[in-house]
């Protein structure tokens, strides 16, 4: 079927008006090259009507979606579509890695998919700009990276986001934390802590803090910012922000801290960033600590005393001339609960702690666990300090604390042996 498709696909660019097809579904489109086929022009062999079909679905896929790859982006369970050259394709099911059998015809058929992708979203990849972030149209990331910088021809990393509308109580079925810390987390979203959502690549952030955002009361505006659009938010109320490249003249990008800027003058109550990678730290800080409770980011980090020595990073690279002390207590002053994600060996994504921020001593931001998994590969168990967080007064101001201190009662205290 390859080989066949592999010749048609030039003598159609060829025969057929390429400037009509751009305007047909891809119904019409299937209809105009079975009578394709059926023409002299076409030399096809004798096929059968499954694979006359097949070899109609393979061509409508090349010419007006993305190629071999397109039957991927149409299976629910795929999560991570890894393409490394024309023949070598990973993907990721279940949290596990494994090769498909998806070739493409040569380096070129893999680049002119590449270009596909970029132009769908405005971007362009080529010699001149041999990488770009992108998102297709379901809100799945794309990166790109051709060569000259790689060397076996185009790589493409597809995330997809195959869990839609997922909550708190769903995550708690799967096990990615117990029902009481679901309890938890709603009563914490809804009496406007500022959360800092921590993990490492793929441990599911963004998806947890979708999930986080479904607890938020429709009245609120809420502003979002991400490099490239993920978040999925159901409130009507929803200005979403999403950062801008700098073009092949070298102008007209926008910033993460650009859009934060602007954001601070939108009337938001909420503000989601996707990711806080950089200066736009300090920016975020002081809108959670200066009239914008209840706001949530993600940050790349392995534990949560490493998300806090990232954020003191990143507000010195950033430029601020304040004391370290200085950056630590606005660092205490913003950000009440710290959510630790982890991608088990297993692929299972789960929280492996919930931190609450206490406050700062002796110049060193002090912290304490409320929640956290048991070690171990196996059965998923969450134990809890039973310790009440520091931000229970935000709580009495919603009238929720019965519902906090059940929750604390509800998982095995911490030390705790396993019976």
């Amino acid at each position: 079927m390859a080989e066949i498709v592999a010749r048609i696909h030039p003598i159609i660019v060829k025969s057929m008006d390429m400037t009509k097809i751009a305007g047909l579904n891809n119904a019409q489109l299937a209809n105009q090259l079975l009578a394709f086929l059926d023409s002299d022009e076409a030399a096809t062999p004798d096929l059968s009507p499954l694979d006359r079909q097949r070899v109609v679905t393979e061509l409508v896929n090349d010419i007006k979606g993305l190629g071999p790859i397109e039957p991927l982006l149409l299976d629910p369970e795929i999560s991570d579509i890894l393409i490394n050259g024309m023949d070598s394709v990973y993907i990721e099911r279940r949290g596990r890695l494994e090769r498909v059998d998806v070739r493409f015809r040569d380096r070129q058929h893999l680049l002119h998919i590449a270009q596909r992708i970029a132009g769908q979203v405005g971007r362009r990849v080529d010699e001149s700009s041999p990488m770009v972030d992108a998102r297709l149209a379901d809100g799945s990331r794309v990166n790109i990276i051709i060569p000259p910088l790689a060397l076996d021809g185009a790589a493409i990393s597809i995330r997809r986001f195959v869990i839609r509308g997922v909550s708190l109580p769903d995550m708690a079925e799967r096990e990615v934390l117990s029902s009481a810390m679901a309890d938890l987390f709603r009563v914490a979203v809804k009496a406007r802590i500022n959360i800092l959502i921590s993990g490492g690549t793929g441990a599911g952030k963004t998806t947890f803090l979708n999930a986080l955002s479904r607890e938020i009361d429709d009245s609120e505006r809420l502003v979002t910012i991400e490099d490239a659009a993920e978040l999925q938010l159901q409130q009507p109320h929803v200005i979403r922000l999403e950062t801008r490249t700098m073009s092949a003249e070298g102008t007209g990008r926008v910033t993460m801290q650009d859009l934060l800027v602007n954001t601070l003058r939108m009337r938001p109550d909420r503000i989601i960033v996707g990711e806080v990678r950089g200066a736009e730290a300090n920016e975020m800080l002081q809108a959670m600590n200066t009239g914008h409770p209840g706001s949530m980011c993600t940050l790349h980090a392995n534990t949560p005393r490493d998300a806090l020595t990232r954020l003191e990073n990143m507000l010195m690279m950033g430029g601020s001339d304040m004391p370290l002390p200085a950056l630590r207590r606005q660092i205490a002053a913003s950000i009440d609960l710290i959510v630790q994600l982890t991608r088990m060996r297993s692929g299972h994504r789960c929280v492996t702690s919930a931190t609450n921020v206490v406050g700062i001593e002796n110049d060193v931001v002090t912290t304490e666990e409320i929640w956290r998994r048991r070690p171990g590969e196996g059965q998923h168990v969450f134990e809890t300090s039973g310790r009440q967080p520091s931000w229970m007064d935000a709580v009495d101001a919603v009238n929720m604390r019965e519902s906090v201190l059940a929750a604390l009662q509800n998982d095995p205290r911490i030390g705790e042996t396993e019976t």
